[in-house]
């Protein structure tokens, strides 16, 4: 299994020279598996998503896309992603399920005017829209688990993906603060690689609580208790400098391989 990541910004993209070194784009991680030169399989929909274009064959992308939830940050890239809006592509998005909704109907709540100026069917290409429930699904060959996992405004998910060549999980907004549940901690548990939101410090505790966050030390915490193979920090703070994630990168300590993440990064599972 081979991930690239493609989006490692939380809340807002950050573009400028100060940020060009871990990267501006917003949540987004393509998958590859084994036997694949091509990613079809998207972890989030933030502007990290029109970099995946690149990475593909041909003109139009033929996969699915897992949003963890609805946020700005976690969707936007969608209707920019240009092997998506392709007459030739097909692609099955899903969204967390909630309000009795359709997968259509909770997409076009971001995606319509006067907000937006076209709606989901506006999309060129063969979409369909999920609203999946909490469980496991098969998915492009990968074996999916969706587990809610706590944080502000509509249902979030955690996501393990794994396959015969190993497993990752995806918390990219999680706030251990509010409750991680045992579901949670059994989808996290050993496995491989973890992509865990940090986007804030222990000094910066209020804002995290209010925020629905987690801070780097909980994700180190939950990683070691987990016993994961490495650690990968995502969802950096907007105004995070370069300089600062490298300075918080030089004082890091664990008892576990922890790293931050970097726009276009790939990380190989076994590695």
């Amino acid at each position: 299994m081979r991930l690239w990541l493609l989006g490692v910004r939380g809340s807002t993209p950050a573009p400028g020279p100060d940020f060009a070194g871990y990267g501006g784009h917003t949540s987004c991680v393509a998958i590859a598996a084994d036997d694949q030169d091509a990613p079809t399989v998207a972890l989030d929909a933030g502007t990290g998503l029109r970099s995946l274009s690149a990475l593909l064959p041909g003109p139009a992308y033929h996969g699915a896309i897992l949003l963890s939830h609805l946020h700005w940050d976690h969707v936007q890239g969608i209707p920019f992603f240009l092997a998506g809006d392709h007459h030739q592509s097909v692609v099955d998005l899903y969204l967390p399920a909630q309000g009795g909704l359709s997968g259509r109907d909770l997409l076009a709540k971001m995606m319509s005017p006067p907000c937006f100026p076209i709606t989901p069917e506006g999309l060129r290409g063969t979409w369909t829209f999920n609203a999946l429930p909490p469980g496991h699904l098969d998915i492009r060959g990968f074996e999916v688990t969706a587990v809610e996992a706590a944080h502000k405004g509509g249902r979030t998910y955690g996501f393990r993906v794994e396959d015969l060549s190993g497993s990752l999980a995806y918390l990219p907004d999680h706030a251990p603060v509010q409750g991680c549940s045992d579901e949670l901690r059994v989808l996290i548990r050993e496995v491989d690689v973890l992509l865990h939101d940090a986007q804030f410090l222990e000094s910066e505790r209020s804002t995290a609580d209010l925020f629905g966050h987690a801070t780097v030390d909980e994700a180190i915490t939950l990683a070691t208790e987990a016993k994961v193979g490495k650690l990968v920090l995502v969802h950096h703070a907007p105004a995070r400098t370069d300089a600062q994630l490298d300075a918080l990168a030089h004082e890091l300590t664990a008892p576990i391989p922890v790293v931050l993440a970097a726009e276009g990064q790939c990380i190989d599972i076994p590695g």
